[in-house]
């Protein structure tokens, strides 16, 4: 059964989750570390999950989406190498959790989420935690957002079946992309990384993702 909330230090739990779940498995990058720190991923979670938003592992948002497990988002995060002043691409809104730990490194962050009812409740968790700058439609993420390309980093949060030519080509010269590609039902992470136009791939984990729907993704009935 899920733990209530009431008189949890989520600031200690916090503090916890940087030292052994992040530092203790190799997360290293300053900028990633501290926005771990700073966002409460409390406010992410259904209140009757409150209690084990710093648990290693995901919990359910509602809509058959989940958050990620925070190891998985500190990794993804490293993995963009990401610079105060880069514009940042994700596939996935979800709760708005990684968007979050976008926005405390960079405030140029654009979001794509398909289910509007998660995009709105995203959006109004960022406005009341401070991160109202992130920019968030609700569309087809495997599309990209061509209107505002290119981006220095894109980030995808949902298992691909490959890796989608439209958001390759959204890179910028020296942009690089992390996304989950695989089965339905498991992934490896990869790092793609533009240079020219040559993409560098390299593989870092094993992964479960909810998958990607759309054009370059997974269809509804698969």
């Amino acid at each position: 059964m899920p733990s209530p909330s009431k008189d949890v230090d989520f600031e200690a739990l916090r503090r916890r989750m940087v030292e052994q779940q992040l530092k203790a498995r190799g997360i290293s990058d300053a900028a990633v570390l501290s926005a771990m720190q700073q966002v409460p991923r409390e406010a992410f979670v259904p209140d009757e999950y409150r209690a084990d938003s710093y648990k290693d592992g995901p919990l359910p948002i509602g809509a058959g989406q989940t958050i990620s497990q925070p190891y998985i988002v500190a990794l993804m995060t490293e993995l963009l190498s990401l610079g105060s002043r880069d514009r940042v691409l994700e596939i996935g809104t979800g709760s708005g959790y990684q968007s979050a730990v976008l926005h405390a490194i960079t405030s140029n962050v654009y979001s794509i989420e398909r289910l509007s009812s998660l995009a709105l409740q995203a959006e109004r968790v960022l406005t009341l935690i401070g991160c109202g700058a992130v920019t968030i439609r609700t569309g087809d993420g495997s599309l990209g957002w061509p209107e505002e390309a290119p981006f220095d980093a894109i980030i995808v949060t949902s298992g691909a079946p490959e890796i989608p030519e439209p958001l390759k080509s959204q890179l910028s010269d020296g942009g690089r992309l992390v996304i989950p590609a695989g089965t339905r039902h498991s992934q490896t992470l990869f790092r793609i990384k533009r240079s020219h136009d040559v993409f560098t791939i390299s593989e870092h984990c094993g992964c479960v993702f909810v998958p990607l729907i759309g054009t370059y993704g997974w269809s509804r009935e698969q």
